[in-house]
């Protein structure tokens, strides 16, 4: 969305604190043993303390407050009681959500306990390749080379990217334009950021795959070519300068 005035400014904060303060504690109360939906129905009492409406289930009814993907899933996981957490899964949360007619987006990805299969490199690496991305972000800035950016910090890492998911617009609703702040660079693309307005950006970063499939449970997605798909993701106020990031709270990057 375009802010246009402080008090949309003040409610894009205040969602976001929600949405991010929700994701770092929920990643906190992650324990092995436990299952997706104990974390979930956890996710989602924080955000009803708030008085704020998870994104996922009032715009497109999931079946969940948050999205918890575990191992092979890249996006989407559906909570469950019988998906239960162990030492070392890949474990990705997101989690989006509307307050006082303002909505905001993030997510991370994290290693359950011990990294006993090896996947923190991937996790650092998606993490990485976000903190770069943005840093670059500016008005004026082509969207595609924001795309450029992500794909050639993946390759140098040995490491691909998921083409057929996207950073996006959000403010006013959860996805809005510009609707696919892609990964990598469509030269065709003369689209840029603007100032003052509110992006979500991601990275989905891979071990193997380029796209992502959906499973028959109509939600969960995973790579069409299997490996692991990590996900980071932040909502920024795009500027003149370095963007602000209105999701810090979540901690992801530390």
């Amino acid at each position: 969305m375009s802010i246009t005035k402080e008090s949309e400014l003040e409610g894009m904060k205040k969602i976001s604190t929600v949405v991010a303060t929700t994701l770092k504690k929920m990643r906190e109360y992650a324990k092995v043993g436990m299952s997706t939906k104990e974390l979930d129905d956890f996710g989602g009492d924080i955000l009803k303390s708030y008085g704020a409406k998870s994104a996922p289930y009032e715009t497109y009814k999931f079946p969940g407050f948050t999205c918890i993907s575990v191992n092979e899933e890249g996006a989407h996981g559906i909570p469950s009681a019988f998906k239960i957490l162990k030492e070392g899964d890949l474990i990705n949360i997101d989690v989006s959500a509307e307050l006082d007619g303002f909505w905001s987006d993030n997510g991370g990805s994290f290693v359950m306990g011990e990294d006993i299969h090896n996947h923190q490199p991937l996790v650092d690496a998606s993490k990485d390749i976000l903190r770069k991305a943005i840093r670059q972000i500016r008005g004026g800035v082509k969207i595609a080379d924001i795309g450029y950016i992500i794909e050639s910090e993946a390759k140098k890492s040995g490491l691909k990217v998921i083409k057929n998911l996207a950073g996006h617009g959000v403010g006013r609703s959860l996805h809005e334009e510009p609707e696919n702040i892609l990964n990598y660079r469509v030269r065709s693309n003369r689209e840029r950021f603007k100032k003052n307005t509110t992006v979500a950006i991601e990275t989905f970063i891979a071990t193997k795959s380029t796209i992502a499939v959906e499973l028959n449970d109509g939600w969960t997605l995973v790579g069409n070519k299997g490996g692991f798909i990590t996900q980071h993701e932040h909502t920024i106020l795009v500027t003149d300068k370095e963007p602000i990031i209105l999701t810090a709270a979540n901690e992801i990057w530390n």
